[in-house]
């Protein structure tokens, strides 16, 4: 197994995108796999790092990364730059999403002579999965989509919070496992009011026949199950299996404490759901 980290600065607003990539050694390049993290997620938060190393195990070279404004700065641990947090949007996410894919494509990232990069996959858990169907339908190199527990609209905050980021301009939500208030600025409204027809998943599936993978949770409580109902329901092409039992981080906590039956079966099903893609595109 290779593993290498990466830091790219995007050059404005002081975005730096920190990531890692991991990869079996072989002669043959290997099919890529674009890990995306979800809302108050990271890179290295509970499962990531160890699903990453599974999927590479079995045959795929695989990115995980910290969107550029997710509030985790260089100790990839903490959020400790809740000012970036307050102003992260959708737009600024697909914007990060599609440097990564401008360096993939080409050639600048590491550990890129194991990649084959006609063989591109997004895996989304919760928000991210929401960020992996909307860039995988505005860009067609993308060949597959699985999703964890995946958000089936974007805007899910609160009429209450709305309000109050409407009137004074910031308002905080609490993040439970730290403590922490976090700030939502008006700037993240005003991006999906602005994008509301781009960032509208579920009218723009049907239309979306890449493959798709939709793994759900039967005990989710943060993003209820009938949220993956709804995208299998609106979605051309694609597969739902539930996953009873499992909650919306697959019985994982952070620190990691080690898989769980639920996660390792979201893996399962994920690494062959992408095997059978690739073998049928041959």
């Amino acid at each position: 197994m290779e593993h290498q980290t990466f830091t790219w600065d995007l050059g404005k607003e002081n975005r730096i995108i920190r990531g890692d990539v991991y990869a079996a050694t072989t002669k043959s390049p290997l099919p890529v796999v674009i890990m995306c993290h979800g809302f108050k997620g990271f890179k290295n938060w509970g499962f990531f790092p160890h699903a990453a190393r599974v999927l590479a195990d079995r045959g795929f070279a695989v990115i995980t990364f910290n969107f550029s404004m997710n509030g985790v700065g260089e100790n990839l641990e903490e959020f400790d730059e809740l000012d970036k947090f307050a102003r992260n949007t959708y737009s600024r996410e697909q914007e990060d999403l599609a440097y990564l894919l401008d360096r993939l494509l080409q050639g600048n990232v590491p550990l890129r002579e194991a990649m084959d990069t006609d063989k591109i996959a997004l895996v989304g858990h919760s928000r991210g999965g929401g960020n992996s169907l909307i860039f995988a339908m505005d860009h067609p190199e993308i060949g597959a989509v699985v999703l964890w527990n995946s958000v089936a609209r974007v805007d899910l905050f609160s009429d209450d919070l709305k309000r109050e980021i409407r009137e004074k301009g910031v308002a905080t939500i609490l993040n439970a496992r730290t403590g922490q208030e976090m700030p939502i600025h008006r700037e993240v409204l005003d991006d999906l009011e602005r994008n509301r027809e781009r960032f509208d998943i579920l009218n723009r599936l049907p239309s979306f026949e890449r493959p798709l993978l939709i793994l759900h949770g039967s005990d989710d409580r943060s993003v209820p199950l009938a949220a993956a109902k709804q995208l299998s329901s609106a979605a051309a092409n694609a597969r739902l299996v539930i996953i009873e039992g499992a909650d919306h981080t697959f019985g994982c906590v952070h620190p990691f404490r080690g898989p769980t039956p639920y996660l390792d079966q979201a893996l399962d099903e994920t690494a062959r759901f992408l095997h059978q893609t690739w073998s049928e595109s041959q």
